[in-house]
């Protein structure tokens, strides 16, 4: 049976747009109590304004390892504890590839997209562990899995690297009744895409999976049991453009 998510409190993090934008929503509307953080109180002010239940806002940048404890203890103090985690904070850029990318943006992106969920996870941890209970949910990637040229080193390693973390909070934490579920959705129609080298057509994002999809994912994976851990869960497009390319090259297709 999927639990009641009514008065329960959530936190997430790159909630202003994207995947963050998609959880933010769904949980308020299954009833939770959201916070809602990210760097642009703009884009956090749109998405409270379409959260029904109480919301609160926090700008946040998470690569900010101080900044990060002190957040969560103003929610935690605030709503007396944290059920659900949202790490959703990321970035990519589009100087990407060996050839191309820069120092600067390799550590701009282990910073945000490694680290700022690391020290998210490391700031709640101790209360979901007191509470003996508490669902952690890092949004990675299919390049968490999958080793590609499209996403480039440094997000590939962080996203690698984030599921590696994730799955040692399961075995560190599981018998304190936390969990966590590493989500790594393929390509995802979020302004993520915007920063590609080569620009994703109006009809191709058309076709991937939306952030509300994701959103609609992530309360499905808050209202399970206490007692069931999804450890990982990927979600792509029905029209896989990777496999498209690749079918195209081998087999017939439909007209």
């Amino acid at each position: 049976m999927l639990r009641d998510l009514s008065n329960k409190v959530a936190w997430i993090t790159g909630a202003g747009t994207g995947i963050g934008e998609g959880a933010a929503v769904a949980l308020s509307e299954a009833g939770m109590r959201v916070a809602l953080s990210g760097r642009r109180i703009d884009k956090l002010e749109e998405v409270a304004n379409r959260c029904p239940g109480e919301t609160v806002i926090e700008v946040l940048d998470v690569a900010d390892k101080k900044a990060v404890n002190d957040v969560a203890e103003k929610i935690i103090d605030r709503f007396g504890g944290l059920d659900v985690l949202v790490a959703s904070a990321g970035i990519n850029v589009k100087n990407r590839n060996w050839h191309d990318v820069s120092l600067e943006d390799w550590d701009s992106v282990i910073r945000i997209d490694l680290d700022g969920a690391f020290y998210c996870c490391k700031a709640v941890l101790p209360t979901m562990k007191k509470q003996r209970e508490g669902l952690i949910i890092n949004i990675s990637s299919w390049a968490g899995k999958h080793v590609s040229v499209v996403t480039g080193p440094a997000y590939t390693a962080a996203k690698h690297a984030m599921n590696a973390m994730n799955e040692s909070i399961n075995m560190e934490a599981c018998s304190y009744g936390v969990r966590a579920c590493a989500i790594c959705p393929g390509e995802v129609a979020t302004p993520i895409l915007d920063n590609r080298p080569i620009p994703v057509s109006d009809d191709d994002r058309a076709k991937m999976v939306q952030s509300e999809d994701c959103g609609e994912v992530i309360r499905f994976l808050a209202q399970l049991p206490n007692h069931v851990c999804i450890n990982d869960l990927t979600i792509s497009p029905t029209w896989n453009r990777g496999y498209v390319a690749s079918a195209k090259a081998q087999i017939p297709q439909p007209d």
